[in-house]
């Protein structure tokens, strides 16, 4: 049975003597409460220091005293990777305690929270592995997300001419997006390490406990076999997330090649059309730069069809050239 409380609900149970699969959770201390929550129970100075400090990444520890592990995750999808969520988990495997700690809300801990309460079948390892679990889905969340926004970008890469797509914006985003991937990979990356060893070490212990030996001398059940299924599904899901995120890193610069591309094709059509504009008017500009000249004996001033002539003239070679220009493809 999973009895999850608060810190304030503490003095009605003695973790000490077997209470059955304790979970308490405090959210944001005061240095009262602090104060408290070593006085009921045995906190190694180091593991609290990290608990109560912001901006630590994710650990994993074994002290004497408990096991310590911290896993920091996204508390959005378009979060940085400084507006995270972070809960630092002391466990006591010898006791079946769980004490969380953190220092702002976290939404999937507080779903959690409600799934537990009074939960009469469950363990403190079923619990972590809960905790654990939700917490990477806030990674695949970003990665979904990484996806879809560079899915936007490549498609914003080929609407039509009249509306090309404007370089610097496109650029700007995506050196954006590529920052929030490194900063999230290095985010999973310390989170994956963190679990594993505690995967690790959880195992060896459960072992050890369940059969009643020192942690020497471990020999593998059942329960521990469980567990250790439950941890390496984490694992295994910090690495799809990585991998994903590597992907998409990688594929952030293919969207810029593609845009300058794009962008090269565009501004090479308009030059072929200005080309052939000019290649057209350049006959135009001579025959008119001709019968503009302003000799005194010109037989086409005085001719009472010169005008005509002229503008037929200027008209067929104007013609001709363009067809000419279509038919070999160059317009």
């Amino acid at each position: 049975m999973i009895r999850a409380m608060s810190l304030l609900s503490t003095e009605a149970i003695d973790w000490r003597v077997g209470e059955p699969s304790v979970w308490v959770d405090v959210a944001c201390p005061t240095p009262e409460e602090v104060a408290a929550l070593r006085e009921v129970f045995a906190l190694n100075g180091l593991a609290l220091d990290d608990a109560l400090t912001h901006g630590q990444w994710s650990r994993f520890e074994a002290y004497p005293e408990h096991v310590f592990l911290v896993f920091r995750t996204l508390g959005a999808p378009r979060a940085d990777a400084d507006a995270t969520e972070r809960v630092s988990m002391f466990w006591y495997p010898a006791t079946d305690t769980l004490l969380t700690v953190r220092l702002r809300d976290v939404e999937y801990l507080e779903r959690t929270w409600r799934e537990f309460d009074g939960l009469r079948h469950g363990s403190e390892e079923r619990l972590i592995y809960t905790l654990l679990s939700q917490g990477t889905e806030t990674f695949f969340e970003f990665a979904d997300d990484v996806e879809a926004r560079t899915d936007e970008l490549e498609e914003g890469m080929f609407v039509g001419v009249s509306h090309p797509v404007d370089s610097h914006e496109l650029t700007r985003r995506v050196f954006e997006a590529r920052h929030e991937i490194m900063d999230v990979r290095r985010l999973v990356n310390n989170a994956r390490a963190s679990v594993s060893a505690f995967a690790r070490h959880a195992r060896v212990v459960t072992a050890g406990y369940a059969n009643g030996l020192d942690r020497g001398q471990v020999r593998l059940d059942p329960q521990a076999q469980e567990v250790a299924l439950y941890f390496r599904d984490v694992v295994d899901s910090l690495d799809r997330v990585y991998d994903t995120l590597d992907s998409a890193r990688e594929v952030l610069p293919s969207v810029m090649d593609a845009s300058l591309t794009v962008q090269s094709n565009r501004m090479n059509e308009v030059m072929k059309t200005l080309t052939v504009v000019s290649a057209i008017f350049l006959p135009l500009t001579f025959l008119a730069g001709v019968w503009g000249m302003n000799f005194a004996r010109m037989p086409e001033l005085g001719w009472r069809y010169g005008y005509v002539v002229a503008w037929s003239s200027f008209v067929i070679v104007a013609v001709s050239l363009g067809w000419y220009f279509k038919r070999r493809g160059w317009w």
